[in-house]
């Protein structure tokens, strides 16, 4: 049985220097669990983009018979990681960037220079352009231009590069985008105390606004602006000039304007003062209030107007309670039954019950504002409707059910805290072009598609994943290689138009052996993953579980067929960098985003399939095969997380304590035989009985045991977009359901139809042998 934990290993070992240099075409990345830093050297690093094979069948029917998918998962504004050098920004003025006369590609090294540096060839559609006088250069004796390597778009896979007006609306360079937060000040909003929480914390939020360094800029150039709401809107104008701020009402909802021209989206530094009086003044302002009836989609469509009267892109930033129930645009009807959940009804409550939020994000992305939901729900606020507002904009969601204060709010704060502080641009539009042969065809994300090949984002952020199919439409015979070029235009966070450009070369193959050894399989599973999240809306969820089994027997059958050694037919025969595809492909039908039933409940299920729909691949693979790290025998001398351990109830001992985490969730589960002294040192208490298990973190004793523990807690918690709430689980107490739903090799605990690792594999072995003969 192939072992996740060992497959990870040999991979670290396989590239044990530490650097992936992209010097060559169709070079298969290290795994994501591998740590190594990016060397470009002339196609974009694995961070920004990574396909699911790097050796593509000549001939689409190969393609088909062996299963594999080709996909791009790409996150091209993610973070270099400390020691790799951030994208470069080229400035060619008023010029502006070098593009292919015909088919529009942005110039790259995959461009080839003729006639003594005269004309460039495109790699993607093979017409000749005439280099731009001011751009010409000569060509050395290997035919390279002399500035190749002073030049990133010659020599790098990665490049940023300043847009000329052309490029920007209305042909007018933009002005600086702006931060909106609407805040709901409803009485279970005040009564849970979430306006204090976020008026308290506001101000240093604020300090971390993201600043444009690649720019040049060393300050944040960004605007900010708040507004409350009930069953009515107010309005702040934080004016500098103003002593105090001034607030405006809003009570007809129905014909939503913004009641200020000036004055509501302002300068941090120069209306500080203004700032901080209203946020002292909103909590006591509101302390009073018995309003319960609150509403969103005017609130949405207020921000919406704003930042079209400002004329600025940004995002609106919603903290919200209850469902929108109140008589007013995008009121909502209570429709939760979770019993259909798992069932060919579940479309019902999966699906958007109105089209109002999916015609509002369309519209938001209409004036470049993108929309985060921070929910506050005690009871069902249909995620699966409100999130399409997200979904279409570029925005996020995220969900504080039953939030307290006390447990909840330092969770809430971190994440309202890396939401505003992350790398970000706005107003973004981004599309992928394929050289001749293959053309890019299903696109998967948050974006809205007015047309078949243009992504348009609100905004994008460095956490942020969007993944897009590329078929063949003809045979690759005569082409050297599959050339694929992504160009993201956006605004700057200090209002500068400009193009990140990342381009990848794959290799061609004419034998499927090829292919299955160059498969990227971390990037199979994400980008299954969000293929089927978009497959359940339009089908059963029978029927995408039995498409991904028949998929993976495909797949592993046709790899039997035309590339093992003949061998018995007894045998399990699995190629080597797909050999997790079983385990991979069970955890996929079992989990919460595909699988989650009534145990689970709709709007979980819902933020589950919108978490998956912006995964990046690192997140990807715990949140499907979730680590699981013993902590018990690690020794204080010890630095860095252990080693992660199998996912099976088999593993655990019952005097171990292990921290289990997919990136949503983390548990530490307590065995109930582990030794006393480790109990007394991490949590305090003399037996595990004793845990309070109500307190979501951990106490950082004076001890070498509580600081080992709390660092190895440390790292494996900041290296994910979003904070994770702990969940304590004693061994046999009632929690141990939820530790043992997560652990995904074993039988499942909540339905009976759910496969064990072994019982999956038998299975597939059955359904290949059939294939077979």
């Amino acid at each position: 049985m192939p072992n996740p934990i060992q497959v990870m290993a040999d991979d670290k070992a396989a590239h044990n220097t530490g650097e992936f240099v992209t010097n060559e075409k169709g070079k298969v990345p290290p795994l994501v669990t591998t740590p190594f830093l990016t060397r470009d050297q002339g196609n974009s690093g694995p961070r920004m983009m990574r396909s699911t094979m790097y050796s593509v069948p000549d001939n689409p029917d190969m393609k088909k018979q062996t299963g594999v998918p080709l996909g791009l998962v790409m996150s091209p504004l993610a973070e270099a990681a400390p020691g790799e050098y951030p994208p470069p920004v080229v400035d060619l003025g008023e010029l502006g960037p070098v593009r292919c006369l015909r088919c529009k590609a942005y110039m790259s090294p995959f461009m080839t220079f003729t006639d003594g540096g005269k004309r460039f060839q495109c790699s993607f559609c093979k017409a000749t352009t005439e280099v731009p006088q001011e751009y010409f250069q000569h060509l050395d004796h290997t035919g390279q231009r002399m500035d190749k390597y002073e030049r990133p778009e010659l020599c790098l896979g990665t490049y940023d590069i300043v847009a000329t007006k052309d490029y920007c609306r209305d042909s007018k360079p933009p002005s600086p985008p702006g931060i909106l937060f609407a805040i709901d000040v409803s009485y279970p909003m005040m009564k849970e105390g979430i306006v204090h929480l976020i008026c308290q914390n506001m101000k240093d939020i604020l300090k971390n606004l993201p600043i444009d360094t690649p720019a040049g800029m060393t300050e944040t150039k960004m605007k900010v602006g708040f507004m409350t709401y009930d069953s009515k809107i107010n309005f702040y104008n934080c004016n500098s000039l103003l002593a105090q701020p001034q607030q405006m009402t809003v009570g007809d909802v129905d014909d939503m304007f913004v009641p200020l021209a000036e004055g509501l989206m302002v300068d941090i530094s120069k209306s500080e003062a203004v700032i901080d009086s209203l946020l002292e003044s909103i909590p006591a302002m509101f302390s009073e209030t018995r309003e319960t009836e609150t509403m969103l989609g005017p609130v949405i469509q207020a921000g919406k107007e704003a930042f079209k009267a400002a004329g600025m892109a940004g995002k609106l930033v919603v903290f919200h309670h209850n469902l929108p129930v109140s008589p007013a645009p995008g009121q909502l009807k209570n429709r939760d039954d979770r019993k259909c959940l798992g069932t060919d009804k579940e479309k019902t409550v999966l699906t958007p019950q109105t089209k109002f939020y999916n015609d509002l994000g369309q519209e938001c992305v209409g004036v470049g504002c993108s929309v985060d939901l921070f929910l506050f729900n005690n009871a069902y606020i249909d995620i699966a409707t409100l999130s399409q507002v997200c979904r279409l904009s570029g925005g996020q969601v995220y969900k504080y059910t039953y939030f307290q204060a006390d447990l909840d709010g330092e969770r809430f704060i971190s994440d309202l805290a890396h939401n505003i502080s992350r790398p970000v641009v706005f107003d973004a539009i981004m599309r992928v072009r394929t050289s001749t042969g293959v053309r890019p065809t299903d696109f998967f994300g948050s974006f809205y598609m007015a047309n078949t090949t243009d992504m348009e984002l609100a905004s994008v952020n460095s956490d942020m994943a969007l993944a897009c199919e590329i078929k063949h439409d003809d045979k690759l015979t005569d082409e050297d290689g599959v050339y694929i070029q992504a160009a993201l235009l956006y605004t700057s966070v200090s209002g500068q138009r400009r193009l990140r450009i990342c381009n990848l070369a794959l290799a061609t193959c004419d034998n499927m052996g090829e292919l299955y050894r160059n498969c990227d399989l971390d990037t199979v599973v994400n980008f299954l993953a969000k293929q089927n999240i978009s497959r359940l809306m339009e089908t059963s969820p029978k029927a995408v579980k039995e498409g991904l089994m028949s998929q993976c027997a495909t797949i592993l059958a046709c790899y039997r067929k035309n590339c093992a050694s003949p061998s018995s037919a007894g045998q399990l025969i699995l190629p080597e960098c797909m050999k997790l595809l079983p385990l991979y492909t069970n955890c996929l039908i079992k989990s919460d985003a595909l699988s989650g039933g009534s145990d689970l409940g709709c709007d979980d299920r819902a933020f589950h399939m919108s978490c998956v729909s912006n995964m990046d691949v690192a997140s990807s693979v715990v949140y499907f095969y979730p680590r699981l790290i013993p902590l018990h025998n690690t020794s204080n001398e010890e630095t860095g997380v252990p080693d992660q351990i199998r996912c099976t109830i088999e593993k655990v001992r019952d005097d171990g304590v292990y921290l289990l985490e997919n990136g949503i969730h983390v548990l530490l589960f307590v065995g109930l035989a582990t030794d006393p002294a480790w109990i007394q040192d991490v949590f305090g208490v003399a037996t595990a009985a004793q845990i309070d298990i109500d307190k979501t973190k951990l106490v950082e004793r004076d001890n070498p045991t509580s600081r080992r523990i709390c660092d190895i807690y440390r790292s494996v918690t900041n290296a994910r977009a979003r904070t994770m709430k702990l969940t304590i689980v004693r061994q046999r107490d009632k929690l141990e359901i939820v530790f043992k739903h997560f652990l995904c090799e074993d039988r499942s605990t909540a339905s009976d139809s759910h496969f064990s690792y072994v019982d999956f594999l038998c299975h597939m072995h059955k359904e290949i042998r059939a294939m077979l003969s």
